[in-house]
């Protein structure tokens, strides 16, 4: 094998090496079906730990659940966790919608997937309140 052999050689085996790896790198992120946890809690949302709470567009994180009013004034509830990869979503009560800030999926009022990365749900919780308490079961 002479020089210029050689040299094509080393070169072609480089070119192959890093092709290998961007299209190991470049293949779909899968969902990680991070699981929601089952709750049963209530809490006064006039403590002054649960105040976002109180405002149109407000949220807040408890028990492994995100809960939010949305602008109409609703009490609504589902898994915190992103389903993509269990980052917490935050909720954009202008636009109706959870967003996941890390790859910007994002999930409407009940936790369907509206845009990915993410493609499974989020779960959705039951929500009854009595006067100033909010019970969340599910």
């Amino acid at each position: 094998m002479n020089r210029k052999e050689f040299l094509s050689s080393l070169g072609f085996s480089a070119a192959a090496l890093a092709l290998t790896s961007c299209l190991g790198g470049c293949e779909k992120d899968e969902n990680n079906n991070i699981p929601a946890p089952t709750v049963d809690f209530t809490f006064d949302k006039t403590d002054p730990q649960y105040a976002a709470l109180l405002n149109l567009g407000g949220y807040i994180y408890l028990n492994g659940v995100i809960i939010a009013q949305t602008t109409a004034g609703n009490i609504i509830a589902v898994s915190q966790s992103c389903t993509h990869q269990g980052t917490a979503v935050q909720y954009q009560g202008g636009n109706n919608r959870f967003l996941c800030p890390n790859h910007q999926a994002t999930f409407d009022n009940s936790g369907s997937v509206t845009s990915g990365p993410a493609s499974s749900s989020l779960k959705q919780y039951t929500v009854t309140t009595n006067g100033n308490l909010i019970h969340v079961n599910g």
